[in-house]
């Protein structure tokens, strides 16, 4: 089971390289490493999962994370409907790439955290409202799939995981505050 301690943190060298595309069909550590990053992310939205093993919620972690360098993430992002079972978006992502992207561009408002960086930075980090992504899924399928906003930033920002960019390299260093022209700030649902 992956906890905190096995999550590095900004400094590391390993967060700052560009992490290897996997062979496809996966082996079997891969494919160990993809489901125990996933059961992470579900274990910390569980509150008394995550009090228990003193996790800090998140809902993306990518293999460099875990000081792996390798191209794998696992995203569970929870629905915003209140009445919804399943999560809005919950898997595994094997060398994944944005294939496309909208022009228009948005942001979190109160921006963007890493399980790798136990620090507030505050500032807008400009993200793509719509992508679309291929991956393999833990199984060797290829995927396909269409993200828009809060699902759209979660996963590019595991992507720069992947490349060595963290999060806080996309903010405005003169002006973190300051909200480009055109860049729409994602509303929170609550």
């Amino acid at each position: 089971m992956i906890t905190m301690k096995d999550v590095i943190r900004e400094g590391h060298p390993t967060l700052r390289k560009v992490a290897k595309k996997i062979a496809i069909p996966l082996n079997q550590e891969e494919e160990k490493l993809g489901n125990e990053m996933l059961e992470f992310l579900i274990n910390s939205q569980d509150p008394e999962i995550a009090e228990k093993y003193e996790l800090r919620p998140g809902v993306g972690i990518a293999a460099p994370q875990v000081d792996v360098s390798k191209r794998i993430i696992a995203v569970h992002v929870p629905s915003d409907d209140p009445e919804a079972t399943e999560p809005e978006f919950s898997t595994v992502l094997v060398n994944p790439r944005i294939i496309s992207h909208s022009v228009q561009q948005t942001c979190l408002p109160e921006g963007e955290g890493c399980l790798s960086v136990d620090r507030e930075i505050p500032g807008y980090v400009p993200r793509h409202k719509r992508i679309r992504i291929e991956y393999f899924d833990l199984e060797g399928n290829k995927q396909k799939k269409r993200l828009t906003d809060f699902s759209a930033i979660v996963v590019q920002h595991e992507i720069d995981h992947l490349n060595g960019v963290m999060f806080f390299d996309r903010i405005d260093p003169d002006n973190p505050l300051a909200l480009p022209d055109g860049l729409e700030v994602l509303e929170s649902e609550e």
